[in-house]
């Protein structure tokens, strides 16, 4: 049986399922919009710079387990740090210009129109290519201080190198995709 790729497929992946079914269900655990999109946009980029995805036989599935994990990480991060009492003395929820109805809710779930899509499939494979041209050193230094999150340091003594050495690394990644995503501004 031959997969056709839909319209909106990346890297296996049906984009129209991870914002209209995936998206919903990381809300329903972080509660705002913002950082599950966050969460699964970070889950993309895990997803793409993996380097798994060819042989994966259920790409969505696995796509879950990888948000659940991002979402984990974003967890044990943040409780490394205390929230700031509200000033303002409103909760968050209901602060001006914030809608918690149930047509904000859906509004935030509804896929994006075959334009973003196309516009996201560009961008994400655009990074991909600016990350896969990186030598081999310099990928693993980006890979592990941005996607696994690990220090600069802690990266230095892993690898064998210098603190400098880690640092030229991961400006060279960053300019090279700031580089690319200036040529793909609108």
């Amino acid at each position: 049986m031959t997969r056709h790729p839909t319209p909106a497929a990346w890297l296996g992946l049906d984009l129209r399922w991870a914002y209209g079914s995936l998206l919903p269900a990381i809300w329903r655990s972080t509660r705002c919009i913002h950082r599950a999109q966050d969460v699964l946009h970070d889950a993309f980029v895990r997803y793409a710079l993996s380097g798994r995805h060819e042989g994966i036989a259920q790409p969505h599935a696995y796509l879950r387990v990888v948000a659940r994990t991002v979402l984990a990480d974003q967890m044990a991060h943040e409780r490394r740090f205390v929230p700031l009492p509200d000033l303002a003395g409103e909760p968050e929820s209901t602060a001006p210009g914030r809608r918690t109805d149930a047509i904000a809710v859906q509004e935030a779930f509804t896929a994006p129109s075959a334009e973003v899509l196309a516009d996201l499939q560009q961008r994400l494979a655009a990074a991909q290519r600016v990350i896969e041209g990186l030598p081999p050193r310099c990928r693993e230094v980006f890979w592990l201080c941005k996607v696994e999150g690990h220090s600069q340091p802690r990266i230095a003594a892993t690898l064998g190198i210098s603190l400098n050495m880690v640092e030229r690394h991961l400006m060279r990644a960053l300019l090279d995709l700031r580089a690319a995503r200036e040529l793909l501004a609108p």
